[in-house]
């Protein structure tokens, strides 16, 4: 077996001890075992299950990291299996979502997404379920000058017209990639005016990091598969 010190695993994987003690205090490894002296020394298994987060971080959400690897150390395997594969499954829907909002800009009468027809103008509500997203961001972006609402004149609730909702699938699309307002403006400003040069090059860059990021996820699970049949082998 081999026996390595916290320091030895933090230059293995390039981080820092410190990062090593936030892991092992969030349950994400197995118990950490300690010399007579009462310090702390990592097993191989220890050295996998820091390998594995450290992978799986590159293409998961941090909370499903952590959940995954605390259901490994409670040997809930197929559990953790399934929750990777949700967030697998997660990100083949948005990327499905992006080559349809692609489409969607490409096209020259924009009437109907997703099978529900428009009307002339549409409650920040119904933009809200058609986005997939929550008013309080619809609202957000407003305040930003990203978007601009009506006014309905009986009772002054936000009305936004189909033009404007078309932005709003477009942020809501995009707002993991372009992360500056000043871009997201240009962006917009060029859908207006159908020049659709740079929106459909912003698209196609949002796609290739979907591509990456699924490449790293299957990485991840490279690791984690590794981990398992360490685990199992040590807990039979």
């Amino acid at each position: 077996m081999n026996i390595y010190s916290p320091k030895q695993i933090a230059t293995i994987l390039n981080v820092s001890t410190t990062t090593l003690r936030r892991y092992e205090e969030q349950d994400l490894i197995p118990d950490v075992p300690r010399t007579k002296s009462n310090h702390r020394f990592y097993t191989s298994i220890h050295l996998q299950a820091f390998t594995t987060i450290r992978a799986l971080l590159k293409g998961y959400d941090i909370p499903i990291v952590y959940e995954v690897m605390r259901m490994i150390k409670n040997a809930n395997i197929e559990k953790a299996l399934w929750s990777v594969n949700k967030q697998q499954f997660d990100l083949q829907v948005e990327k499905q979502r992006v080559e349809e909002i692609l489409t969607m800009i490409q096209r020259a009468n924009f009437t109907s997404y997703k099978n529900i027809k428009f009307k002339k103008h549409i409650s920040i509500g119904e933009a809200a379920k058609i986005a997939g997203v929550n008013t309080s961001a619809i609202r957000h972006w407003e305040n930003e000058g990203l978007i601009h609402s009506e006014r309905n004149k009986e009772n002054g609730y936000r009305m936004f017209t189909i033009p404007e909702l078309r932005k709003i699938l477009v942020i809501s699309t995009l707002r993991k990639t372009v992360y500056y307002i000043d871009n997201m403006k240009q962006l917009l400003e060029d859908l207006d005016t159908q020049s659709h040069i740079k929106i459909e090059r912003t698209f196609q860059l949002a796609l290739e990091n979907l591509n990456n990021q699924l490449l790293l996820q299957f990485k991840g699970i490279t690791e984690l598969t590794k981990y398992i049949s360490f685990y199992q082998e040590i807990n039979i």
